[in-house]
């Protein structure tokens, strides 16, 4: 296996080492020593909490081939292993990144939208690794740190690179986007996601519009027709030479969603795609992941992917933790279905996760249960947008709401009274009441924003299940 990085291509981008050689070749690169691997090239990032500097020692001890560091403490910290002295560790990462976008031939797609953003990277990479050695961001890799450490990951010999590129506040994409120089742009959906530091939906896509400031000359960028602020951002990526594709529901795109036959666990999708009539498998439900298998499809074939290969792919597509992972909880006398939505929420994607709690199919005597916690940074409407998914959870044949957060409860009281299982303060004050109320064949759903940390709450039910599930 060749090496990430040579040692002459470290050198251009840091200057020499302040001491020993590289103990070995660069296999990789890492800012956290709790998961570097041997041969890791360590970037000391400083951080708001954490100083990367204070843990050289592990970093070497883990395998680290060098470290890069703050000039100021270079001398101090040599004594651990080859260190490169830089007066900017966050920056000697961008410049590597720039160093391996300039390296490298692949065809490189960014996503970036308020929901769906990494579903789609996941199934970008799924579709691309069927056509080709694909590199593509980790987890939610998506920040500013997130891509420079993404791209200086990549490959040279990569074919195909897929990138998520996030934002809580303008001006934020055009750096990071400008690094990645993508050939392709994924705008997912539009939706009140950090309006409160936004303050309106046009300011929302304006900020996302911003991936279109990186593309390449003669770059494609696929939108969703149906999202709100469609024009908007048709205009803004045509203003940037952009050729604009799209898909939605009618037949002015170049993708259009025709049926949905959802199971369990998976769909199986019918489509119009330039002009072709295709039907594939993806390994989820619900029409906003069909959405995004849509407009990854297009950034595929804009990068050069063969299309019915990409599609045959999709099958092998499982959501992500959080984000409508499926859980079998152990129930007495069954099985209790839990669907992970814990990841984070907003409005567009509360009522996405309540259509998949009501399309799916209960066991004899199950009910649906919605589990919800705040929303968050949804400005001074934040309690009105809450109120108004009492209708969805109506329309979705809810038997039974769960609150957690004072968000929830102007939610909570605007339910039927039948409806309402329980509400608290806190995700924690949940739990117990909860795991007593759930029984075999029933359909459970739980989101909220990550602040209000449902996440916790979902590890405390499948522990509470394993347990009993021992116990029987």
């Amino acid at each position: 296996m060749s090496a990430l990085w040579t040692d002459t291509e470290l050198a251009a981008a840091f200057g020499s080492l302040e001491s020993e050689p590289l103990r070995r070749a660069v296999a990789g690169v890492s800012i956290d020593t709790r998961t570097l691997g041997g041969g890791d090239l360590f970037f000391a990032i400083r951080g708001e909490t954490n100083d990367g500097h204070d843990h050289l020692a592990r970093a070497f001890e883990a395998g680290a081939s060098a470290a890069v560091v703050s000039r100021t403490r270079a001398a101090e910290l040599a004594a651990f292993g080859p260190v490169y002295a830089v007066d900017d560790t966050l920056k000697a990462m961008e410049r590597l990144g720039v160093a391996a976008r300039a390296r490298t031939e692949a065809r490189i797609v960014a996503v970036t939208g308020s929901v769906g953003k990494t579903s789609a990277k996941e199934m970008l990479r799924a579709m691309l690794t069927a056509s080709g050695s694909t590199h593509a961001s980790a987890a939610s890799y998506n920040n500013h740190w997130g891509v420079p450490l993404t791209l200086s990951r990549m490959p040279a010999d990569s074919r195909f690179g897929v990138f998520e590129i996030g934002m809580n506040h303008p001006g934020e994409i055009t750096p990071l986007v400008r690094l990645v120089r993508p050939h392709a742009a994924l705008i997912t959906t539009i939706a009140p996601v950090h309006i409160e530091y936004l303050g309106s939906l046009e300011a929302i896509a304006d900020a996302k519009a911003e991936i279109f400031n990186g593309l390449e000359p003669g770059g494609t960028a696929i939108l969703n027709r149906d999202a709100p602020q469609f024009e908007r951002l048709a205009i803004a990526a045509r203003a940037r030479g952009a050729h604009v594709q799209s898909l939605g529901s009618d037949a002015a795109g170049d993708a259009q969603l025709l049926e949905l036959d959802e199971g369990a666990a998976g769909t199986r999708v019918s489509a119009r795609i330039f002009g072709r009539m295709m039907r594939f498998d993806l390994g989820a439900p619900g029409a906003h992941m069909a959405e995004n298998a849509l407009g990854a499809l297009i950034a595929a074939h804009a990068l050069g992917a063969d299309l019915d290969v990409s599609a045959h792919a999709l099958a092998t597509f499982t959501p992500q933790k959080g984000r409508g992972e499926r859980l079998a909880l152990a129930a007495p006398g069954g099985a209790v279905t839990l669907i992970d939505e814990s990841y984070n929420a907003n409005p567009a994607s509360m009522r996405a996760a309540l259509r998949l709690l009501g399309a799916a199919r209960p066991g004899p005597n199950g009910r649906r249960i919605a589990v919800i916690g705040d929303m968050l940074e949804l400005g001074a409407d934040g309690a009105a947008m809450h109120t108004e998914l009492a209708a969805d959870l109506a329309d979705n044949k809810v038997d039974l709401l769960f609150g957690a957060g004072p968000l929830t409860r102007a939610l909570y009281d605007a339910a039927p009274q039948a409806m309402r299982g329980a509400w608290a303060e806190r995700s924690g004050e949940l739990v117990d009441e909860v795991a007593r109320t759930l029984r075999a064949g029933d359909v459970a759903m739980v989101k909220g924003s990550n602040g209000s940390r449902m996440g916790p709450l979902v590890t405390a039910l499948r522990e509470h299940f394993a347990r009993l599930g021992a116990r029987g």
